[in-house]
């Protein structure tokens, strides 16, 4: 779980009537009310998605970041869900946005906390995906696309993608050991 100290309360403002917000603790979690209509603002968690892409080499599909403070850094290509979005066409928006490929969304790999960015966080979600259309080119907040090797990542911007690409790498390998032991 994330500490968030005395972290009370991070709005001013009633998202309901203008209001002001005061922090109070709730079973030891933060939250804030309005004084003017006892609106609970329940902070919750932005949902994200990212794409698991392998080339015929059980190669991942990484791309590299170009804005803000993780520039320079490598990423499986994510994004965050809209508000009025299905998970599975945000992920296919945010892969388009980032890649310029058109995927059908697969099955989950895994579904993570992150806890990286102390003032947003997120739930994300990896899906298996694969490609049906469009030629590679990094685009949106990436500056370069590339395929790698799972025990030969370059360095990744974000700790639970370190994570993914761990148990990924741990799946592969067992997939790769049942695929040869079969008759």
């Amino acid at each position: 779980m994330l500490n968030l100290g005395q972290q009370l309360p991070r709005f001013t403002f009633c998202p309901k009537c203008g209001g002001v917000l005061k922090g109070f603790w709730d079973s030891n979690i933060p939250r804030s009310a309005c004084v003017d209509c006892g609106y609970v603002f329940y902070e919750n968690p932005v949902v994200g998605v990212a794409g698991i892409v392998l080339n015929g080499e059980q190669q991942i599909l990484l791309g590299r970041r170009c804005r803000g403070q993780y520039s320079g850094y490598w990423c499986i290509p994510c994004g965050y869900v809209e508000y009025h979005e299905e998970v599975h066409e945000a992920l296919q928006r945010e892969f388009k946005e980032e890649t310029n490929l058109d995927i059908e969304v697969l099955n989950p790999f895994t579904a993570q906390s992150n806890f990286h960015d102390p003032d947003r966080h997120s739930v994300g979600i990896w899906f298996w995906a694969r490609i049906i259309d469009g030629s590679l080119s990094p685009g949106d907040d990436l500056d370069e696309l590339d395929y790698f090797d799972l025990d030969d990542l370059p360095d990744l911007a974000f700790p639970t993608d370190r994570k993914v690409l761990e148990m990924l790498h741990k799946y592969v390998a067992t997939e790769i050991i049942r695929w040869k032991a079969s008759p």
